[in-house]
């Protein structure tokens, strides 16, 4: 990549756009080495969870329209509000003309497989899933790595040695999280000779609680209110819409914080949730989809993969905002240097759900 990949807090805010009017896909003989701000267009397709999510597809289109305002391009989002749209909206936007097209999640791997292989002089980028082609680059993050700094804090801040996750999905982006977080409480109890429980989560038998969706929020309030009946003071759900849910029944128990995960809850989530959230394992999908699509634009697109890490500040930890002054300095200063360890490689975070 020739840019280098930097921190951004994007701030919230999205409108699904009409698409303009269809012309032909580009073939391959179309496709030159470098492409004009002022004929370059871009579509982004949600998956099913729809634009507002609170997670990935409102990090991606952030960054989308990000790319618009800097490189002077169109860019324009197809909302898929059920399984029905996914195929047929990764279609239309391709039948848009357009050179750059952006697919959200492991419900549009098939159709992104299935489009860039009939048009190889379109490029695609998907975020959180691998699609092997000449013409996609996959957008991954190590999550667990952040995670793992989160279970740590978690650990530290439990008043009631019990912490909490749960899924909406048993797949490797959502257990990739919760991977790391278990590993954060374990490294915790190992430091600190403590007995922290985490709930929700066994990692040798990756199986654990699950929602079996992203949307059905009174789903999030019902398990997370169990977690917090069996004495969880901390809970991080990995859910997308269902996560507000947990923020609801974190708020009404009382003495029971949130981590949120994909962008800053406290930035995203309803402000009622501010004085709950502890911190965000974040992923940084927007700087992401600038950097990628600026790359494109310069003719250098790839289809190697961009995975995320502590060291390249792909993932990251939010600041502990209304909460700070729940963490210790020295809580703080370990999580720093774990962090630092981490980056370094002197401590390798490790899931079957790695990329």
């Amino acid at each position: 990549m020739t840019r280098r990949f930097a921190l951004a807090g994007a701030a919230a805010a999205a409108l699904a756009l009409a698409l303009a009017g269809c012309a032909a896909p580009p073939t391959a003989s179309d496709t030159t080495s470098t492409a004009t701000a002022s004929d370059y267009c871009a579509r982004m397709v949600t998956n099913s969870g729809g634009l507002d999510d609170r997670s990935f597809n409102q990090s991606s289109w952030e960054g989308l329209e990000r790319a618009q305002e800097e490189f002077g391009i169109d860019a324009q989002v197809l909302v898929s509000t059920g399984e029905t749209d996914l195929a047929p909206n990764v279609t239309q936007a391709v039948q848009s003309g357009c050179a750059f097209v952006l697919t959200v999640g492991y419900e549009l791997a098939d159709a992104t497989a299935a489009e860039a292989e009939a048009n190889p002089g379109t490029h695609f980028a998907i975020v959180d899933e691998s699609v092997e082609a000449p013409n996609v680059k996959p957008i991954l993050f190590d999550t667990a790595q952040a995670s793992y700094l989160a279970g740590y804090l978690a650990a530290g801040v439990s008043t009631t040695g019990k912490v909490a996750t749960f899924g909406g999905g048993n797949q490797p982006p959502v257990t990739l999280f919760m991977d790391g977080f278990v590993d954060g409480v374990a490294k915790y109890n190992e430091v600190h000779g403590t007995q922290v429980q985490a709930l929700g989560w066994d990692k040798a038998a990756q199986d654990g609680v699950f929602t079996g969706d992203f949307e059905d929020i009174n789903k999030g309030k019902t398990v997370t209110q169990g977690f917090i009946d069996q004495g969880a003071d901390v809970i991080l759900p990995v859910a997308g819409q269902v996560g507000e849910g947990a923020a609801a029944a974190a708020l009404e128990a009382g003495g029971v914080s949130l981590i949120w995960v994909d962008n800053d809850g406290y930035d995203t989530l309803p402000a009622e949730y501010r004085p709950i959230v502890l911190t965000s394992v974040m992923k940084n999908t927007g700087d992401a989809v600038v950097e990628i699509v600026g790359d494109d634009l310069d003719g250098s697109f790839s289809p190697e993969p961009f995975v995320g890490t502590l060291e390249n500040g792909g993932v990251a930890l939010a600041p502990f905002h209304d909460l700070e002054a729940s963490v210790t300095p020295e809580l703080a200063a370990e999580i720093t240097e774990l962090q630092a360890q981490i980056a370094a490689g002197s401590i390798t975070v490790e899931s079957p759900s790695t990329p």
